[in-house]
C-alpha cells in the first residue's frame, strides 16, 4: 500500500482554524480586489480581459468598487477555516482508526482524498449564503452620476421657466451584506440563499480533495532524507502549489457557481446547473469555463503558503503542549 505523509495528529481540529484567523482575514482582505475582478469577468461577457475589467471598475466606481461585499467574508473566514480543517482532521483520524486501528497511523492517499472531499462538502453549508451575498454585491455596479452643467457665469442664459427638479438616480438594490441576505430571502425564499449550491458542491468537493492530497504528496517529496517532516521552505512551496492545483480543478465549476448566484438581480437566464453550462459554452465557447483561472492561481499561491505555515505551526505547538 502506498502511503503519504499525513499531518500530525490533533485531538481537536478547531485549534487549527483558530491559528488561521489572522492569515485568513489578511488573505481575504489582500486578495479580495482580485476576487472581485474574477467574479465580474466570469459573470459579465462585456469584459475582454483582466485589465479591461480593472480599468472599467476603477473608472466607474474607483477603489471602493473592488471591495464590495468584503465585510461578510472577513467575518466568516475564521469559522469556515476552522470547520474545513477540523472536518479534515477528524475524518482522517476516524478513517485511520477504522482501517488501521489507530488514529496515529499513516494515512493512504485514498484516506486523505476522502477526508479532503468531506471537508469540501461540509464547507458548502456555511459558505453558500455568504457566496450569494458576495457575488451579488460584487456584480452590483454603480456608475457615477453625471453633473448638470452649471448655469452660472457671464455667458449663462437664464431659462425661460423654472427647470423641474432633477430626479436622483435610483440607489443600489443591496445596501450591504446583511441587507442583501435579507432581500434575497424575502424575494427568492431560503432557496435563494443556497442558489448555485450544486455547483459549489462540485467545486469544493473535488478541489479540497485535490488540495489536501497534493499538499501531503508534495510534503513527502520535499522532506529531506532522514527527517519525518519538511522544513518551512518545503511547507511554503507545498502549500502554495496545493492551492494552485486546487483552483485549477475548481475553476470550471467556480464560473458556473458565480453565474448561477449572480442570476437573480434581473430576469433569470439559467434554469439550473446543466442549463448554465450548456448555455455558457454555446454562447462563449469552452474557454468560458476557465475564465478567472490565472487570477485564481495568482491569488492562491501566496495565500495558501501562509495558511499552511500557520496550520503546521499550530499542529506542532499543540502536539508539543500535549506531550
Amino acid at each position: 500500500m502506498c502511503f503519504v505523509r499525513p499531518p500530525a495528529p490533533l485531538p481537536a481540529g478547531e485549534e487549527a482554524g483558530c491559528a488561521l484567523r489572522p492569515d485568513g482575514v489578511c488573505g481575504v482582505a489582500v486578495g479580495y480586489p482580485l476576487d472581485t475582478v474574477k467574479v465580474r469577468i466570469q459573470t459579465e461577457p462585456k469584459y475582454t480581459g483582466i485589465w479591461h475589467c480593472i480599468r472599467d471598475t476603477y473608472r466607474q466606481e474607483r477603489v471602493r468598487g473592488f471591495y464590495r461585499g468584503l465585510s461578510l467574508p472577513v467575518c466568516t473566514v475564521s469559522l469556515v477555516s476552522s470547520v474545513s480543517f477540523g472536518t479534515y482532521r477528524h475524518c482522517l483520524a476516524h478513517i485511520c482508526r477504522f482501517r488501521y486501528g489507530s488514529a496515529d497511523a499513516k494515512a493512504a492517499k485514498t484516506d486523505i482524498t476522502l477526508s479532503g472531499f468531506a471537508s469540501g462538502l461540509v464547507r458548502v453549508f456555511l459558505t453558500s449564503p455568504t457566496e450569494v451575498a458576495k457575488v451579488r454585491l460584487q456584480t452590483q455596479t454603480q456608475t457615477t452620476q453625471q453633473r448638470r452643467p452649471s448655469a452660472s457665469g457671464p455667458s449663462a442664459v437664464p431659462p425661460p421657466c423654472p427647470a423641474p427638479p432633477a430626479r436622483s438616480a435610483p440607489g443600489p438594490k443591496y445596501r450591504g451584506p446583511l441587507h442583501c441576505l435579507a432581500t434575497v430571502a424575502r424575494e427568492e425564499g431560503l432557496r435563494g440563499l443556497y442558489k448555485g449550491s450544486s455547483a459549489l458542491l462540485l467545486r469544493d468537493g473535488h478541489s479540497f480533495a485535490t488540495y489536501f492530497l497534493s499538499y501531503a504528496i508534495l510534503c513527502e517529496w520535499l522532506t529531506p532524507a532522514g527527517r519525518s517532516q519538511p522544513d518551512v521552505l518545503g511547507v511554503l512551496v507545498a502549500g502554495g502549489c496545493a492551492g494552485v492545483l486546487a483552483w485549477a480543478v475548481a475553476t470550471p465549476m467556480d464560473v458556473i457557481k458565480s453565474r448561477l448566484q449572480a442570476d437573480g438581480q434581473g430576469q433569470r437566464r439559467y434554469r439550473g446547473l446543466l442549463h448554465c453550462v450548456v448555455t455558457s459554452v454555446r454562447e462563449e465557447g469552452p474557454r468560458v469555463l476557465f475564465k478567472g483561472l490565472s487570477l485564481n492561481c495568482c491569488r492562491a499561491f501566496p495565500v495558501n503558503m501562509a495558511v499552511f505555515v500557520a496550520y503546521e505551526a499550530v499542529l506542532r505547538l499543540t502536539c508539543g503542549l500535549l506531550t
